[in-house]
């Protein structure tokens, strides 16, 4: 998988942003960046979505996160849903941040996978690319019918020199 991409957008933000070819259909890969059973393996945060717009978003913090970081285990965020165009769009807000997931079609029966988490500043871009890109190799895995006997959060640790910022 490439590595992510940390741009500035047009108002002052920052935008990371991962794309992934996949060789499953659009609505098989749906299934997996929106359904708790996938989720549960490789998203940071213990959430349901709800694919409605304008729907409230609880995110909780997962076991991993406390253990880890040290976050109160009763720790939670906020979101809303902005977009649903299943199978094409998903689009939300998680605290200040917005995550847009985009599936477009491949012509050969796969489908371009697209993550674009926009934040307020560079610093926060580059703390989440490694876990965003762990948790997409995760992804991957599951679309291939793989078994994930790795730790995401590991793999994130083993991937975060490549999402250094430059001095």
């Amino acid at each position: 998988m490439d590595n992510g991409t940390i741009n500035l957008t047009y108002d002052g933000r920052v935008s990371l942003n991962f794309r992934l070819a996949v060789p499953q259909s659009p609505d098989k890969v749906w299934k997996v960046i929106t359904q708790r059973e996938f989720l549960d393996t490789w998203f940071p945060a213990d959430v349901d979505f709800t694919l409605t717009p304008g729907a409230d978003l609880l995110f909780k913090v997962t076991p991993q996160q406390v253990k880890r970081y040290g976050l109160p285990a009763d720790h939670s965020s906020h979101g809303t849903v902005i977009s649903v165009h299943p199978h094409h769009i998903f689009e939300y807000l998680w605290d200040a941040d917005t995550l847009h997931w985009e599936l477009h079609p491949d012509g050969t029966g796969g489908c371009w996978l697209t993550l674009t988490h926009t934040m307020e500043d560079e610093d926060s871009a580059y703390a989440h690319a490694a876990g965003w890109h762990a948790g997409l190799e995760v992804v991957a895995a599951q679309l291939d019918g793989r078994e994930v006997d790795w730790s995401p959060w590991d793999r994130a640790d083993e991937l975060a020199s490549q999402y250094r910022k430059s001095a």
